[in-house]
């Protein structure tokens, strides 16, 4: 009688180790996290990926698709820890437009640190084609719109976008120049601070 156990060895120790496929995609997304944290994001391929994650090509392809999938998925889980970091602080805040600013600006400047180096270098990736970009400028648009939401009742007169580009373009800056260890983390914090309270009190 012959047996129904797969022949092949890499099919049997691929069996051995399958994982339910949200455990798979934690896994995997752990993985490339610490790729570019490690060796940079040049160097995540979804094929160096599943040589590192000890799988097979077809399985990272089959959570991820493409390079550009995986990239825009690091991207999202970065932006969700970024909300859920501000929405818990908002929530525990004062209502002033300073208690509100700082919790912005701390809520950035932490995140980005927590990331550690990855994040520049994914923000980067994002840039670097129109598609990835597109990916950036939705997450980046959502962000904006919920600080413009926590600050407009602060200001005198409606806050446009090129304010809200202003701010998000400091934050950004001077939270991977933070994260690259070229600035005082609480330096950073001040700066994102001191714009949102100059761009908030505009009339």
């Amino acid at each position: 009688m012959m047996s129904s156990k797969p022949s092949n060895p890499t099919v049997q120790a691929e069996a051995k180790k399958r994982l339910p496929r949200e455990d798979r995609n934690r896994q995997l997304m752990a993985m490339a996290w610490s790729i570019v944290r490690s060796e940079g994001t040049d160097a995540l391929t979804l094929g160096y990926l599943a040589e590192r994650a000890g799988v097979t090509k077809p399985v990272v392809y089959d959570h991820f698709g493409t390079r550009t999938g995986l990239l825009a998925l690091l991207y999202g889980e970065y932006d969700s820890r970024q909300h859920a970091l501000m929405d818990e602080a908002l929530r525990a805040s004062g209502k002033s437009l300073p208690a509100v600013a700082r919790v912005i600006a701390k809520a950035y400047v932490n995140c980005v640190m927590e990331m550690g180096r990855e994040m520049p270098g994914v923000s980067a990736a994002l840039a670097g084609s129109p598609e990835l970009d597109a990916v950036k400028k939705k997450h980046e648009a959502a962000f904006l719109a919920k600080c413009r939401a926590v600050l407009q009742p602060f200001s005198k007169q409606p806050i446009g976008p090129a304010g809200m580009r202003a701010m998000i373009g400091t934050a950004e800056a001077v939270s991977f120049a933070a994260a690259a260890g070229e600035l005082d983390p609480v330096d950073a914090e001040n700066e994102i601070y001191d714009a949102i309270v100059r761009i908030a009190r505009r009339t």
